[in-house]
């Protein structure tokens, strides 16, 4: 009997999901997401599911490695130049969390906008005249300007939402002629002068890194928001910072962090106006469930030698 393919697991799948794998293939489960750990486990499998930072140096210690697969969008913890040069197919799942990330960035919106859970803390402490007052500086997002820096799948769906809400929407993107219809092209000077809530929906990459910096957040509105559900790095944290103590933004949500995990001794923790999660605007049941289907799938079709449309380097094949 042919012994079956080795598949390890940076992070847990949906656990149903999970158990499925388990049913054709031999699935480790890393203990932890620690370099050494990921390289040494690497060492006996056809396959890995990421959900966590892989080192470059891991495609030096894994032989049989057949197929890595990335259990979300983002690239940036793969080193898929890696990968490619030792001919390993890699795959990512785009689309597979949009709605999530997109409502996530629209319950940030929500919630920097109207204070409900400060009115609620407020009302059970202080009462309703106190909590009552709170509403007042609220603004509504009907008639604002939403800027969306990255158009794609997710930046496309937060267009689709903003406009629904009767939000002018500005989009940063490549490719200005593939913007939806109703997304106005902006040039990056234009769209954080002028947007009232910019969403934050770009790759990580040279271009985008440190993207929003002291003068890019100097030159937007006092009242405006800032929500990063991309990656932490395209935030000057400091810079951020510093503008939410001075009084000069508005607010801010961030999702994603320049290093993460937060310990939680971070200048962010003390910081008026800014909400904090620990990425996961694309964690829901149904999403961690769709990612993992289609995280299978695409898996498996990798280890029969197929290549599936979303292989991002399919010169592999030839």
């Amino acid at each position: 009997m042919t012994a079956p393919f080795r598949v390890l697991l940076t992070n847990p799948i949906h656990p149903e999901l999970q158990a499925q794998l388990a049913q054709t293939c031999a699935v480790v489960l890393a203990p932890d997401t620690q370099p050494e750990t990921l390289i040494r486990l690497a060492a006996d499998a056809h396959a890995i599911v990421v959900r966590a930072h892989l080192p470059p140096a891991l495609f030096d210690h894994a032989p049989h490695l057949r197929a890595v697969v990335r259990h979300g969008v983002g690239l940036d913890m793969i080193p898929v130049e890696v990968a490619t040069a030792r001919g390993i197919p890699v795959a990512n799942l785009p689309g597979s969390n949009t709605s999530a990330v997109v409502e996530y960035a629209l319950a940030a919106m929500l919630h920097l906008r109207r204070g409900l859970a400060n009115m609620d803390v407020t009302l059970r402490r202080d009462g309703w005249a106190v909590a009552r007052a709170l509403a007042d500086p609220g603004t509504d997002l009907a008639g604002s300007t939403c800027g969306i820096v990255g158009v794609g799948a997710i930046g496309s769906r937060m267009a689709q939402v903003a406009s629904a809400l009767g939000m002018r929407v500005l989009g940063l993107t490549r490719r200005p002629a593939s913007l939806p219809v109703g997304v106005e092209a902006a040039d990056k000077a234009a769209l954080f002068a002028q947007s009232d809530v910019v969403v934050l929906c770009c790759p990580l990459n040279d271009s985008t890194r440190r993207l929003v910096d002291a003068a890019t957040l100097a030159a937007m509105k006092r009242s405006a928001l800032l929500i990063n559900v991309s990656r932490g790095p395209v935030v000057d944290t400091a810079a951020l910072v510093a503008a939410l103590r001075a009084g000069r933004l508005g607010g801010a949500a961030l999702d994603v962090h320049e290093q993460q995990p937060l310990k939680g001794i971070e200048p962010v923790f003390d910081v008026p106006n800014l909400l904090l999660t620990p990425h996961v605007a694309g964690v829901t049941d149904s999403s961690m469930r769709a990612m993992s289907v289609a995280a299978i799938d695409t898996l498996m079709a990798l280890l029969r030698g197929e290549c599936p449309a979303n292989v991002v380097n399919p010169q592999v094949f030839r």
